[in-house]
């Protein structure tokens, strides 16, 4: 009988929380499958974790566990190292040296990516190695690859969607259950569906985070948090979610990369937007991701799915393990497609148009409507609809306005005249209305 020469692919874990475990868990249990595809061996060779002692619902052989990352990172036995311990001080220096002894990473980290990933990007290519990251971006839809490999013929005008989980569940139960923002962030707090910095959930980075790599992976740029305007829910009323019903719409927390091919500029944002109820997104609830991809000649697909949790987590790591495990088996040399693009500008805000909801707490006087539509009229918006809202407070009112398509530099300058008006007693709130067939002029 002859000896079994297929290679041996070793992996290494840094990170065995919920998504590490659920990854060493599928891995142990559909490890054959998984080596007859890639027609070789794999091995989990180590883990590096917090805490020794810890329980963990994955037996785990206690000579394989480390709680220094770098003894990973640095261990030449090692082929491939699934980072997944979150934050990005330690992870970048292990991700550094992982990369600089040549091995492949595959990373759930989407603030790392976001923030340091041209250098790491670059960092990969010199060290003639690669890394994978389906993880980093609406959990077990595999929108990487899809950008990256079934749609790579396509140039990309638009792709917008759901990125963030605990958002849309938040905004799905207000809507269906008629409670507001605080009760429903509690109970998603009790289910560990908050972050532990709830800013990254509620005030829309997670989102962005993600944003600027799909960005990354459609158009070659890395877009700055700092070129992107970024809004969370928490300013969203359970009085805005009937409205936007009344209207035809749903609320949701919207990514959007808009990419004018003709100008060679981009624009991308999250914010919350009104999502008409007959678009695919609409129906997205709970804490599902979506993600729609209109290609130049494709047209649009849209990606649905399970945006976070243990197994569609693990499942995009482990589908990076078994792609990264074949490219070592069979000794690919070439480096994972990227967009390689001429440096794009970032659109201006008087190139992005779109319509508008606006709410506004005024005096309940004559002539007010007169002075907040005059206000509007003098920066080109045009009102399409007005409904006017009993206020809580004698002697005030409520406006509640739809306009047409405007850009976002108008919006802006009209808010700032808002702010100094004395017939407007709070601060307006604003959503965009999800209109993609106007968004750049």
């Amino acid at each position: 009988m002859s000896a079994d020469t297929r290679k041996l692919i070793r992996i290494g874990l840094v990170g065995l929380g919920t998504v590490g475990q659920g990854v060493w868990k599928h891995l142990m249990a559909h490890k054959n499958e998984f080596e007859a595809r890639i027609g070789g061996h794999l091995e989990l060779t180590r883990a590096a974790v917090r805490d020794l002692e810890l329980k963990r619902e994955v037996e785990v052989p206690p000579q394989v566990l480390t709680t220094d990352p770098m003894d990973i990172a640095l261990d030449p036995d090692i082929d491939i190292l699934c980072e997944l311990m979150g934050g990005t001080d330690l992870a970048l220096r292990v991700t550094r040296a992982a990369l600089q002894t040549g091995k492949t990473v595959v990373t759930a980290n989407k603030a790392l990516l976001c923030e340091h990933g041209s250098e790491l990007f670059a960092l990969a290519e010199e060290n003639h190695t690669r890394i994978y990251y389906e993880a980093s971006v609406a959990g077990g839809i595999p929108i990487i690859k899809a950008l990256r490999e079934g749609l790579a013929a396509n140039q990309f005008p638009l792709i917008y969607g759901i990125l963030n989980g605990t958002c849309n569940y938040i905004l799905t139960r207000m809507q269906r259950e008629g409670k507001g923002f605080e009760e429903i962030v509690d109970d998603a707090r009790k289910l560990g569906y908050v972050e532990a910095d709830e800013a990254l959930d509620l005030d829309g980075w997670d989102a962005a985070h993600k944003t600027a790599i799909l960005a990354f992976l459609a158009h070659g740029k890395w877009i700055s948090l700092n070129d992107m305007p970024v809004e969370g829910i928490r300013d969203v009323t359970l009085e805005d979610i009937r409205l936007a019903e009344r209207l035809g719409y749903k609320i949701k927390l919207l990514a959007e990369i808009i990419r004018d091919l003709k100008r060679d500029t981009v624009f991308a944002s999250v914010q919350p937007a009104l999502v008409p109820e007959s678009m695919v997104l609409a129906s997205v609830d709970d804490v599902f991701n979506a993600v729609s991809v209109t290609g130049d000649i494709v047209g649009e697909s849209v990606y649905i799915g399970r945006g976070a949790g243990q197994d569609p987590t693990a499942s995009a790591v482990l589908s990076d393990v078994v792609d990264a495990a074949t490219a070592l088996v069979n000794e690919a040399k070439n480096g994972l497609y990227h967009r390689k693009q001429k440096e794009l500008q970032i659109a201006p805000l008087e190139a992005v148009c779109r319509p508008f909801y606006i709410r506004v707490v005024v005096k309940d006087e004559p002539g007010v409507l007169s002075e907040v539509s005059a206000i509007l009229a003098r920066h080109s918006i045009s009102i399409e609809s007005v409904l006017q809202t009993p206020s809580k407070v004698k002697g005030l009112a409520q406006l509640v306005m739809t306009t047409h398509s405007t850009s976002e530099r108008s919006m802006r300058d009209a808010l700032l005249e808002f702010e100094h008006d004395s017939c407007i007693q709070e601060k307006p709130f604003i959503l965009r209305i999800a209109d993609f067939e106007q968004s750049l002029n």
